[in-house]
């Protein structure tokens, strides 16, 4: 679908899913981590927020932190909840609040800078009104996702009983992978879903965003 032609839905809440540990980082926020002079966080918002009309911070801890990025930050209901899960249930009641027309969450992690501009337009495509989970190279991505708003008791449940884990969740809930294909960048192959966990993933995304992706 051409940029030019895709109007993001009112109905549709995007959400940047940022309430972990980063521990594979060593602590604090990945999405705080200079990449090319910015935060990281700077990037995945670039690509992401022209593709939804709204656009939330799932986080936890001290929300001024985040004061540069000008966007309501929605923590987990349950601290002790940890996980993607937790963070979509919170937008999802922050959702039933503040917008209840909204009727999916479109989910990204606050590590993926070179995220494609039809993400949630695919995903939505493919949803048919379930939950779509993103894949590269034969890698799924459950935390960037397609989630309509009906699965929130669902939701609520898994996290109840501790399983917190979203492929598993996926898989009990029938979800559809939505392929996407690597790009290009002077030659090089690079993955949309590129995350920088680590502080190696992070001097390979600055080497990748020298090549011009």
């Amino acid at each position: 679908m051409s940029d030019r032609l895709y109007k993001p839905d009112p109905r549709v809440l995007g959400v940047i899913l940022a309430g972990g540990a980063s521990r594979r980082m060593g602590g604090g926020d990945k999405g705080l981590q200079d990449l090319g002079g910015r935060p990281l966080l700077a990037h995945v918002i670039e690509r992401f927020a022209p593709q939804v009309e709204t656009l939330i911070l799932n986080a936890n801890g001290p929300p001024d932190r985040f004061n540069q990025f000008q966007l309501p930050i929605v923590p987990d209901d349950d601290d002790s909840a940890q996980g993607p899960l937790a963070g979509v249930l919170a937008a999802m009641n922050w959702a039933a609040r503040a917008r209840p027309e909204i009727e999916a969450l479109a989910t990204v992690t606050s590590d993926v800078p070179f995220l494609p501009s039809d993400l949630v337009a695919r995903l939505r495509a493919a949803s048919e009104r379930g939950l779509a989970i993103a894949v590269s190279s034969e890698r799924r991505h459950p935390a960037i996702a397609w989630w309509p708003t009906t699965l929130k008791d669902a939701i609520a449940e898994a996290l109840q009983r501790e399983q917190r884990g979203v492929n598993a969740f996926a898989a009990r809930n029938n979800a559809v992978e939505v392929s996407f294909p690597l790009s290009q960048a002077h030659g090089q192959c690079v993955d949309p879903f590129f995350n920088a966990n680590t502080p190696s993933d992070l001097a390979e995304a600055r080497a990748i965003l020298a090549l011009g992706t």
